[in-house]
């Protein structure tokens, strides 16, 4: 036996996985080579091994939940030959800002403008690609409504309004905002797939959607939301974005931040989440977070539901696979294997816990008499 399997066997077997074994979280090998590849690439191998046919798990879910409770991914960084190659990538991304307002297009390009039909196979009714709040809700449609009408209450709003919404996807939050809170609400997108669709899917409301970088802002709002999109800002464009918040938010004025978090500080994202699905993306962690928003906002309130995204990702995965006799006339095998992969191995993430989801209210001055947060 191979060094590479050899070790590969040991690691796996300390978080309960077997090589072609019988449990659906097992693997099965299809090619031997997958051994020395992933000891090599790490997760950007795994994954594309994985998209290649290398290898096949009957539920990879489960699988990514014993991968990251053991923590493998440290272990295997413990153990491979191209340790220096890793460390010169965190020193690139240290030094690079690849979120410059040219690359940022790269993201909208690559992931939210594959296709609208995708999307919509996939997601509720109301087209909201974000974490459901799963509290009280028994399906996906109802975990997004939660999630929306959350955010709206911890903005306390009123009717009359203005509403900031940075990275309004395809128009679900800025078009609920408006009819249930009667709120006049300006939206900005990258991605033109969704500028195209939230224009229609807002129709006849006091909403404006605007094609424009969020660096590009410069009015003054009542209130601010963001929801999931500050992971595609980049770290070393954390406290830009902050900055811009503060510039336009009013002095009495409220911000949501609605983001994925990471338990450790990182400059970098997934290797192969980075290259395949969110080009350039990265979670933040609370230093990062804190240190950028430092000096500029007050932090009201801080909600953890990270584990409501296992639920969601698992109910896009259905969906995703009910639709796909439809989704593959557009799409081939390949992409089909790299989305239930990214779905699968996000939701095993956030089950294990080492992905979290947060939603963070901000004030600039601190609200006099506190802020009583909605849960």
């Amino acid at each position: 036996m191979n060094t590479a399997k050899k070790l590969s066997e040991q690691l796996l077997q300390s978080a309960g996985i077997t090589i072609n074994g019988t449990q659906p979280w097992d693997i099965q090998i299809h090619n031997e080579d997958v051994y020395e590849r992933v000891l090599r690439e790490g997760t950007l191998g795994l994954g594309e091994s994985y998209m290649e046919g290398w290898w096949d798990c009957q539920q990879l879910d489960a699988f990514f939940f014993r991968v990251i409770r053991a923590d493998l991914e440290s272990e295997l960084n413990r153990n491979r030959t191209a340790i220096l190659k890793l460390i010169l990538k965190n020193v690139w991304a240290k030094m690079v800002n690849l979120q410059t307002k040219k690359r940022t297009h790269t993201l909208s390009e690559k992931h939210y403008d594959l296709g609208n039909k995708l999307f919509q196979s996939m997601l509720d009714v109301r087209m909201n690609y974000t974490c459901g709040y799963w509290k009280n809700a028994q399906n996906l449609s109802e975990a997004q409504l939660a999630k929306v009408d959350l955010v709206c209450q911890k903005l306390m709003l009123q009717p009359g309004m203005s509403l900031l919404d940075i990275g309004c996807g395809f128009g679900a939050f800025a078009k609920y905002a408006a009819e249930k809170y009667g709120v006049k609400v300006t939206g900005i997108t990258l991605s033109r797939e969704q500028y195209q669709f939230a224009i229609k899917n807002c129709e006849g409301l006091p909403i404006e959607i605007r094609l424009q970088d969020y660096r590009d802002v410069h009015e003054k709002f009542d209130r601010i939301a963001s929801i999931g999109m500050f992971e595609a800002v980049g770290h070393l464009n954390f406290r830009t974005y902050m900055q811009m918040i503060h510039r336009c938010l009013s002095d009495d004025g409220l911000f949501v931040l609605h983001t994925m978090g990471a338990n450790k500080t990182s400059v970098r994202g997934d290797g192969w989440l980075a290259k395949h699905i969110f080009p350039d993306g990265m979670s933040p962690s609370i230093k990062q977070i804190g240190k950028s928003s430092e000096g500029l906002l007050v932090m009201e309130d801080w909600h953890n539901f990270g584990a409501d995204y296992d639920k969601t990702l698992m109910a896009w995965h259905k969906n995703f696979n009910e639709h796909w006799n439809e989704l593959k006339q557009d799409y081939d095998q390949c992409f089909f294997r790299m989305w239930n992969y990214y779905l699968l191995s996000c939701a095993g993430g956030f089950r294990a816990r080492e992905m979290q989801l947060w939603q963070i209210v901000f004030s600039k001055k601190g609200l006099i008499g506190g802020y009583q947060a909605p849960r």
